[in-house]
């Protein structure tokens, strides 16, 4: 191999990873979500695709992709989502496409997912995903925050708290562990796995390339 090895070209091509981002509903993994994209501009949120109705201040085509289920099943039928499932009588999907295009740029994609995409994301491509469970300080706050956003009913509220459990009950199934006990030092404890996950020697396929050419010297 030849070239000017110290170019930013041959250096740039770290292909992107999947940051995973997985918790209770009301345990802040969607505020943390936009907050690290909002502090580093190269990072991409994955948009998923729903079949549910949106909720005040919801923007299709900018926090989901919403679909009639005819279409949503005929894309899952296509093989177009990494993963779907039905969730609360909806159904939620990661679409291939999007995604794909980033990680081959180098970009870093984040997903805001529950643990089955979380599993179906690891399964699918082992080799780029991350993934980060976050943990709420207590149910009793998880429950209050729940209140607080005043846009479910007391029966979808007590639905969610059945299903913050089950959500909680598959935390070692994650890379790393979050509490949300303080937003800040959750968001610091973010910035910290994605900027070590970056460095990581498979995310740089041409690192085999540079050392061959170095030991040719």
């Amino acid at each position: 191999m030849s070239g000017d090895l110290s170019g930013p070209v041959f250096r740039g091509q770290r292909r992107g990873l999947m940051f995973v981002l997985s918790s209770p509903s009301g345990a802040g993994k969607t505020t943390l979500s936009k907050r690290l994209i909002a502090q580093n501009p190269d990072l991409v949120l994955s948009m998923s695709a729903t079949t549910r109705a949106p909720r005040p201040g919801e923007v299709d085509g900018q926090d989901y992709m919403f679909v009639e289920e005819g279409k949503f099943l005929d894309m899952a039928g296509k093989g177009e989502f990494y993963e779907w499932a039905k969730v609360f009588d909806n159904y939620y999907g990661t679409p291939k496409a999007p995604v794909e295009e980033a990680l081959s740029e180098g970009r870093d994609v984040v997903f805001d997912i529950d643990w089955q995409g979380a599993r179906a994301l690891a399964k699918s491509a082992p080799a780029d995903v991350v993934r980060v469970f976050i943990l709420p300080p207590s149910l009793k706050l998880l429950r209050d925050r729940l209140n607080k956003r005043a846009q479910d009913s007391e029966e979808i509220i007590t639905g969610r708290m059945a299903r913050a459990k089950e959500e909680i009950e598959h935390w070692h199934e994650y890379d790393y562990v979050v509490l949300n006990d303080d937003f800040s030092r959750a968001l610091e404890k973010l910035s910290e796995i994605l900027h070590a996950e970056r460095l990581k020697r498979n995310r740089h396929p041409w690192l085999s390339g540079f050392v061959e050419a170095l030991m040719n010297e």
